[in-house]
């Protein structure tokens, strides 16, 4: 019989990146009591990878729970980037209500459209919470407008449309029903959640059924299972049967080794626990996402959203450039294919496909960021390896045409820089959709554009916009072909010799373009060194000692002033990459470099195509 369960509610924090999700969920913690009186907290607990807390972005969907009267409320924090839009589609099937945070200034963004639409499409129930309203710019009665249009346009139904409005500043820890009236802590919040978000149901007398919607992963237990018990109960050591509602043929025995609940920040073991309980399982070697645990007289899987296929590929292969082996930790071949394997133990949205080589691995995900990021681990582990430039994944439809996917960016920028904007998108394939005015003298425009029209674009974006433009992105469907884009117009400067570079050959280097590097560093034939100011190719020697004379003439030993070069961060060396080059990505250095050295066979090849 169908029950529901009081003591419990499941919620997930859906927003746009950076719209304060996470410093919600620190808020919530703090005012339930997880932390002692006198514990030193740091911001944004529940960042907890390096690179999320630098760039202050959620990569990882994490868990956590807290106890508001009496009411253990599990809390599921999202990432808000597009490229992480895989991890939010899991994690909405674990709960059974969402809190849509959305910034009290900035008001729907496109990832607030791509999370709310998730959520509706599930039909849970939303709580609006509009966050910053501390902010002397915020908006707020605009917002709820803008929110409840988004709502109508994503056809919600009646009851999702009589949601609740919650006006809060996560930073100040205070929320209220009304905009200029909020109290001082989060108590409207979490009665909100209790009266609106309805408790979890299911049939505790039945056989166990427990969709697996995240996977962890721990050194010294392997893959932990995370899901939602649905129906019945599960315990320790009980024997069960994996299924997977896409996969008719799976069905395997296992036992159940160990359980945990959350509880605040820790997990902590349990003995069994009951239906609405989130529950994370170890001790199942091969459970992906997707399968269901099951008693085995009561084989039924529950039905699961498949993930969204990646658009983005790159080739991470074996360093073989002169300086190979000498920074990193692991350069081998099994090294490098162990780690990226490793990696889809986690990551679902990510595709690692052997070559005809054994030297190179086709890696495909979600976006540049998402790459990015795992290359920006691997470097961090102490892995040494090159990647090629992003390359976008094509398709055939139904009558044999080329599609390739497509794009919506949504663009801020102030009016002066419009057309600048439109000029360089519209070289890019994109097409302008709407155009029109925000507060603070910005405008928005809306384009579609192939996603491969935006590789590259970024940081051109932020120099023509002067660092004021905002730029956002989110998958929309695959469309034919829209023709080929010129992207670099600039070509590369290349090291003519190897060994280290000097003062003096840099200084004659320079007047050609943009220099990448400064001297006392080394270089080999082949590497790009800079960037030229014009289209082609040129090679230098910034190796190039000055010839020493017996004369001395009074000019001549006068001091040669270098301008500093320009050191590009990863994303910049991705985005500046082209099709014949690669990026050496080590522990302590990015190279880019010439896919191949040999000046003579580089010439060849050039004349071939």
């Amino acid at each position: 019989m169908i029950q529901s369960r009081d003591d419990v509610r499941n919620i997930a924090i859906i927003a746009h990146v950076d719209h304060g999700k996470t410093t919600l969920v620190d808020e919530l913690l703090k005012q339930s009591g997880v932390f002692r009186e006198n514990q030193e907290v740091r911001e944004r607990v529940m960042d907890s990878n390096d690179i999320e807390r630098e760039r202050g972005i959620t990569i990882l969907s994490k868990n956590t729970a807290v106890t508001y009267k009496g009411t253990k409320i599990n809390i599921v924090d999202t990432p808000g980037h597009a490229d992480f839009g895989g991890e939010v589609e899991r994690v909405l099937k674990m709960v059974d209500g969402a809190i849509l945070v959305v910034d009290a200034f900035e008001g729907t963004m496109p990832q607030t459209k791509f999370v709310l639409k998730k959520a509706l499409a599930l039909k849970l129930p939303v709580i609006v919470c509009v966050n910053k309203v501390d902010r002397e710019e915020a908006r707020c009665d605009e917002v709820v407008d803008e929110v409840l249009e988004l709502f109508m346009d994503l056809d919600a139904d009646d009851k999702q449309l009589d949601c609740p409005f919650i006006f809060a500043s996560a930073k100040l820890g205070r929320s209220g029903v009304k905009a200029d009236e909020i109290g001082p802590d989060m108590v409207p919040l979490f009665e909100a959640i209790l009266d609106y978000i309805p408790a979890p149901k299911g049939d505790p007398d039945a056989g166990t059924q427990v969709l697996i919607s995240t996977i962890d992963y721990n050194e010294y237990v392997g893959r932990i299972g995370v899901g939602k018990v649905s129906n019945g109960r599960i315990s320790v050591n009980q024997e069960a049967v994996i299924v997977n509602a896409h996969d008719p043929d799976k069905q395997r025995k296992v036992k159940v080794s160990a359980l945990y609940e959350y509880d605040g920040l820790n997990k902590v073991n349990v003995k069994s626990a009951d239906i609405g309980a989130i529950v994370a399982i170890s001790g199942i070697a091969d459970i992906h996402i997707g399968d269901t645990i099951c008693s085995p007289e009561f084989i039924e899987p529950i039905e699961f959203q498949k993930i969204s296929e990646p658009t983005i590929a790159m080739q991470f292969m074996v360093n073989d450039s002169p300086l190979a082996g000498k920074e990193g930790k692991y350069v081998t071949s099994r090294h490098l294919r162990d780690r990226l394997f490793k990696e889809l133990n986690t990551d679902v949205s990510l595709r690692v496909e052997e070559t005809d080589t054994t030297e190179c691995f086709k890696v495909s995900g979600r976006g540049e960021l998402h790459l990015s990021v795992l290359i920006e681990n691997m470097r961090r582990e102490g892995y040494e390896f090159a990647v090629s430039k992003a390359e976008v994944l094509y398709r055939e439809d139904s009558k044999g045409r080329k599609t390739e996917p497509m794009e919506l960016a949504y663009i801020d920028v102030p009016e002066e820089f419009t057309g600048t904007v439109i000029e360089k998108l519209g070289q890019r394939k994109g097409e302008l959709q709407n155009m029109y005015p925000i507060t603070g003298g910005y405008t928005r425009m809306e384009f579609s554009i192939p996603a491969r029209g935006l590789i590259g674009y970024r940081g051109e974006f932020m120099t023509d916009t002067k660092g004021n433009g905002i730029i956002n992105t989110v998958f929309d469907e695959y469309a034919p072909y829209k023709g080929d884009i010129q992207y670099r117009k600039q070509g590369s400067l290349i090291a003519f010799e190897g060994g280290e570079s000097v003062t003096y050959g840099l200084f004659n280097a320079q007047e050609r373009g943009t220099l990448f590097i400064g001297p006392g560093e080394l270089v080999y034939s082949g590497m790009v060194v800079g960037q030229n100011g014009k289209p082609e190719d040129v090679e230098i020697n910034v190796c190039k000692k000055k010839q020493l004379t017996n004369t001395r003439a009074s000019g001549s030993d006068e001091a040669l002033r270098l301008t500093p070069p320009k050191i590009l961060s990863l994303e910049q060396a991705l985005e500046f990459i082209d099709s014949d080059e690669l990026l050496e990505v080590t522990p302590n250095n990015l190279r880019i470099r010439k896919k191949i050295l040999d000046p003579t066979l580089r010439k060849r090849a050039g004349f071939r195509k």
